[in-house]
């Protein structure tokens, strides 16, 4: 016989269920990798309902996010972005939430601790590759049109990677002290190109009625 007030089943929302989540999501992601990985099958080896899963985490972003210990999740941050506007001021946009979230001393530091590590550790290194593959570049590629949308998606991606690696973990001068304002008006025209790709240029932004100046 059970003894009395012994539970059955799946495990019920506590503090030690959500850890427990967590232990077998890093793994499972370090093991088989990014997209292998569902919340099914965490549930059913952490032994809890799927929508306990999906309470505390959202979604499978959220769930990597929470898994790697990152305050603020970039895939999570992109489709916020995503929302907030149309492609015109995307690069703008996205300069700004980069700078606003590693400058923080919440979110910040977690990142630069995944970065660092990822660099050093083969197994984390090919996780946050593949996370950033299907979350970000894939994402990225659906807003522009054209055959070679996710070439100009890891571009845009790239010019990213380059400014965090920058002002983050070299510290590089100017790029290190640099204002918000300053790394938008300095990083914008590239992002943009990027997205346009080569050999497209740039559109005539000058507002209509005033000519354009002779060659």
């Amino acid at each position: 016989m059970n003894k009395p007030g012994a539970q059955r089943g799946r495990r019920p929302g506590t503090p030690d269920t959500r850890a427990a989540i967590l232990e077998v999501a890093r793994r499972r992601f370090l093991e088989d990798g990014y997209h292998a990985v569902t919340l099914r099958s965490v549930a059913g080896e952490a032994e809890v309902d799927l929508a306990l899963i999906s309470y505390y985490f959202g979604s499978k972003k959220g769930l990597f996010g929470a898994a790697l210990a990152l305050g603020a999740n970039p895939a999570e941050l992109l489709a916020r972005v995503v929302q907030e506007g149309d492609l015109s001021t995307f690069p703008e946009r996205v300069v700004r939430q980069v700078v606003a979230v590693w400058d923080h001393p919440v979110t910040g530091p977690p990142l630069l601790a995944m970065m660092k590590t990822a660099i050093d550790d083969d197994s984390l290194g090919a996780l946050v590759k593949e996370a950033l593959e299907r979350e970000i570049v894939d994402r990225i590629a659906t807003l522009v049109p054209g055959r070679d949308a996710r070439h100009r998606a890891t571009a845009f991606t790239t010019v990213i990677a380059g400014l965090i690696a920058t002002r983050y973990l070299l510290r590089l001068e100017p790029i290190a002290s640099m204002t918000t304002d300053e790394l938008v008006r300095l990083m914008s025209p590239q992002l943009r190109q990027a997205l346009r790709g080569p050999g497209r240029p740039a559109r005539d932004t000058r507002p209509t009625g005033r000519p354009a100046p002779r060659p």
